[in-house]
C-alpha cells in the first residue's frame, strides 16, 4: 500500500514535469519569462554544487530550525493550559480570532522595526506564524478527550496534573503531533518570505532576489525548487516520525474507520 503511494506521487510529479517541458517546448511561453523545465531542473543541479546557495540555504535551515523549536516550546504548553483550562480559552478566544487571520508576511515590516538581527527577525517571524496550528490542534485535542477516562483517573484520586499528564496528554500527542508538522512547513514560507521582504546578507530568499536582478531565472526557480523539496522532505520525516511514536493511534482509528 504504501509502495503503491509513492509510485503514484512519483508518477505524479513525473507527468507535471513532461507536461511543463511540453508546453515550453511550444514556445507558449517566453523562455525570457518562465525558462524551459529542463533549464530549471539544470538550474536546480547546478546549485547543489554552488558554494554561495548552500551556504544561503544552511543559514535558511537554521532559522527554520531554531525558529520551529521555539514554536513549540511557547506553542505546546499555551494549547496545553488553553485546552486544559476552559474559562481562560473562552477569555482569550476572541483575540486567537483575531490575530490568526492576520497575514504572517504582513507583521514582516513590523519585525524589521523590532529586530535588527535578521536571524532574530525570521525566528520571530515563525514563531507568531506557525504557533497557530499547533495551538488551535493542542486545544481541540484537548476538548475530545475521553471523559470517562479522566473522571475514572480522579475517582482513584487523581489530581489535574496528574489528570493531564497520564490521560490527557497521551491521547492528545498525536493531535499535536499533526500541528507540529503543519506549522514546519508554514515556518520554511516563512523565513524564506522574511528573507524575501527584509533582505539580509543570506537566506534562500536572498539568492532568489539576486539571481532575479541578474535575470538567471533558471538559478530562481532552482533555488525555489530546492525550498519546496526541503519542505516535502520535512514533511515525510515527519509523517514517518508520526506513525512509528503512534502507531498505536493509527491502529485505533483504523479500526473506528
Amino acid at each position: 500500500m504504501e509502495h503503491a503511494r509513492v509510485l503514484r506521487g512519483a508518477a505524479g510529479v513525473a507527468g507535471f514535469l513532461a507536461a511543463a517541458e511540453i508546453v515550453g517546448a511550444t514556445g507558449l511561453i517566453d523562455d525570457r519569462f518562465l525558462p524551459r523545465m529542463s533549464t530549471i531542473l539544470r538550474g536546480a543541479a547546478e546549485l547543489l554544487v554552488d558554494q554561495e546557495f548552500l551556504a544561503d540555504a544552511r543559514a535558511s535551515l537554521a532559522a527554520w530550525g531554531l525558529g520551529l523549536l521555539l514554536t513549540v516550546a511557547v506553542a505546546v504548553p499555551a494549547g496545553l493550559a488553553l485546552g486544559a483550562l476552559p474559562p481562560v480559552e473562552r477569555a482569550v478566544r476572541p483575540l486567537i480570532e483575531f490575530l490568526r487571520p492576520i497575514p504572517s508576511v504582513a507583521i514582516v515590516p513590523l519585525a524589521i522595526l523590532l529586530f535588527s538581527d535578521n536571524l532574530h527577525l525570521r525566528v520571530a517571524v515563525v514563531v507568531y506564524a506557525a504557533s497557530w496550528p499547533i495551538v488551535i490542534n493542542t486545544i481541540y485535542a484537548l476538548r475530545d478527550v475521553d471523559p470517562l477516562a479522566k473522571e475514572t483517573l480522579r475517582s482513584f484520586g487523581f489530581g489535574p496534573v496528574s489528570v493531564l499528564l497520564r490521560v490527557a496528554l497521551p491521547s492528545a500527542a498525536p493531535f499535536i503531533a499533526t500541528g507540529i508538522r503543519v506549522a514546519a512547513g508554514t515556518a520554511i514560507i516563512l523565513v524564506i518570505s522574511a528573507e524575501l521582504l527584509a533582505g539580509g546578507a543570506e537566506g534562500v530568499g536572498i539568492y532568489i532576489t539576486e539571481a532575479a536582478s541578474g535575470n538567471r531565472m533558471d538559478l530562481m526557480l532552482g533555488a525555489a525548487l530546492w525550498a519546496g523539496l526541503f519542505g516535502v522532505l520535512s514533511n515525510t520525516a515527519l509523517v514517518a516520525v508520526e506513525r512509528r511514536l503512534f502507531r498505536w493511534h493509527d491502529v485505533r482509528t483504523g479500526a473506528a474507520r
